[in-house]
């Protein structure tokens, strides 16, 4: 892959306009999830340590390209300063005389957080005179906000294109793990697929049938295919009328020789609460009054040996409700089992999204795997096989 790392970039007495996200859930005026914060840290201390000044770019919620006080990036700044161990100036703004005097105060080792660059409507709008307004602050950008990279936003893509440019330590390890997914994986490589609706995963569908041995279909998803096979599937999440695309999936599956697993058990219940009475029963029989809530028994048997037969994992989505019990035990069952295969050495596991990361979280198997992303919509649009901006920007002709 053509783009410049760290290791590459000479940063001593240089101002490093470093892209982060740090898009962090906020209660109460505190930041209650602190995960994207500690994922830069890698980023901020190697360009300390190679005698830069880290100036932070970053966006904070949907302010619309006006200041929204509720979105300050200020908020975050006692988290920032927490897990960096030091202190984190602040300035009011992304570009101008406010930033101008912040990064002209900060000292040697020192770092810079600046104002959300979505109060100004042409950080969205990729505006060109807006680029080279954040360009104007620094000396070298660094790109580590992977999680934003399918935006082509100002920050994120246009200023890549005006200095010298490379990716940090999360992007760095976030695309060498979908590389070794998806660019050059060793075979069988086998996908999960899960979640509510087939009709948000069609392009991913599509575009993993050409490049994995096997597909597992979960969640609502698996009962849009199991309606697509003739099945009744009672009152159960499904898109009927999706079910002609799910029958063009099977069959363009069948056609380039990979394998869909699809529910042969399923596990039913009356009502969506926990602790639901519930019953398994054969995925062909699903009760006219009752709705499927996640995959039965003999389905994650079929799930654990063909986990075993891969070499490479790729997961998006849960397999069932996960978030209430007891349908969750597919997802954490299948979860368990991945990550005691990559624990032995037998298996490189990749997951992401954001219903993943919960489960594979509730599961307790989040830390096994190689490499589980924060990033969503980037991820999603990576194993859909399309070009991310703020990736394509800092390409190396």
């Amino acid at each position: 892959m053509g783009w410049k790392t760290l290791d590459d970039m000479d940063l001593d007495g240089k101002v490093v306009l470093t892209r982060v996200d740090i898009n962090v859930p906020v209660e109460n005026g505190k930041v209650t999830d602190a995960t994207r914060i500690e994922r830069i840290l890698p980023t901020l201390r190697d360009i300390l340590s190679k005698g830069g000044k880290s100036v932070l770019l970053a966006h904070f919620g949907r302010p619309k390209g006006k200041p929204v006080p509720e979105m300050s990036l200020r908020v975050v700044l006692p988290a920032l300063e927490q897990a960096l161990g030091r202190p984190v100036a602040f300035a009011g703004d992304c570009i101008g005389e406010a930033a101008a005097k912040a990064i002209g105060d900060l000292p040697a080792g020192g770092v810079l957080l600046l104002e959300n660059t979505r109060f100004h409507k042409e950080e969205e709008a990729n505006d060109p005179d807006f680029a080279k307004a954040l360009a104007a602050n620094g000396d070298a950008y660094c790109n580590d906000a992977f999680s934003a990279a399918h935006r082509a936003h100002a920050s994120t893509e246009g200023i890549a294109h005006l200095m010298p440019s490379c990716v940090g330590r999360l992007m760095q390890e976030e695309l060498t793990a979908l590389e070794k997914a998806l660019g050059k994986p060793e075979r069988p490589v086998m996908a999960v697929v899960g979640g509510a609706k087939v009709s948000t995963k069609l392009e991913l569908l599509g575009n993993l049938i050409d490049r994995v041995d096997s597909i597992v279909i979960g969640g609502g998803m698996a009962n849009t295919f199991l309606a697509a096979q003739g099945l009744e599937v009672g009152k159960s999440l499904c898109e009927h009328d999706m079910t002609g695309t799910a029958r063009e999936i099977l069959a363009k599956a069948e056609a380039g020789g990979c394998t869909i697993l699809l529910p042969v058990d399923v596990v039913v219940a009356r009502e969506f609460k926990a602790g639901a009475a519930h019953e398994i029963v054969p995925a062909s029989a699903c009760p006219a009054d009752a709705m499927i809530l996640d995959a039965g028994p003999a389905t994650i048997a079929r799930i654990a040996v063909a986990f075993g037969e891969a070499r490479t994992l790729v997961w998006n989505g849960p397999l069932g409700a996960f978030e209430i019990a007891p349908f969750n035990a597919a997802t954490d069952a299948a979860a368990r089992q991945a990550a005691s295969l990559t624990r032995a050495g037998r298996l490189l596991s990749v997951a992401g999204g954001g219903d993943t990361v919960a489960a594979l979280n509730a599961s307790g198997s989040a830390e096994a795997f190689s490499y589980v992303s924060t990033a969503g919509g980037a991820f999603l649009e990576w194993l859909e096989g399309k070009t991310l901006p703020g990736v394509a920007a800092l390409e190396q002709g």
